[in-house]
């Protein structure tokens, strides 16, 4: 079940990667997502009285808000680097530049190998060069 819970989350994380460029950019995405997320759900349990209260009586109601919360949590999430440039104010802003630049240095090739164990993400980028090529070539008289 673990190893399922793993490679589901693995799966979606390498999707929000690719979709967000594959940077710093894309992995403060993916966290402030999952942790705006995880705060919902538990700030719902949080709120009902019992977790028979919650199962029997919010469950309806709990989907359509979730659903609602989800969008909201995306829309926050696109925004990161702004909560991270407003925490204390300059050292949000230094801290994000030191982050791009540990992050470019030490992260991103064990993340990037840890999602494409198997080469996936370089087999894919050399074929759109070469899809980008012919295009070109194509267009060239």
């Amino acid at each position: 079940m673990l190893d399922k819970a793993h490679a589901w989350f693995r799966s979606w994380f390498a999707k929000i990667w690719k979709i967000r460029g594959g940077g710093l950019y894309a992995c403060g995405y993916a966290i402030t997502f999952v942790v705006l997320e995880v705060r919902t759900v538990v700030g719902e349990i949080a709120e009902s009285e019992s977790i028979v209260d919650f199962f029997t009586e919010q469950l309806v109601e709990f989907i359509f808000r979730f659903a609602t919360d989800s969008l909201v949590n995306m829309l926050k999430a696109f925004m990161w680097p702004v909560y991270f440039v407003q925490w204390q104010p300059p050292f949000g802003a230094i801290a994000l530049g030191i982050s791009y630049f540990v992050f470019a240095t030490y992260l991103k090739k064990p993340i990037t190998n840890w999602m494409f164990p198997d080469g996936e993400l370089a087999a894919e980028s050399s074929e759109q060069k070469q899809n980008a090529g012919d295009k070109s070539s194509e267009q060239s008289p």
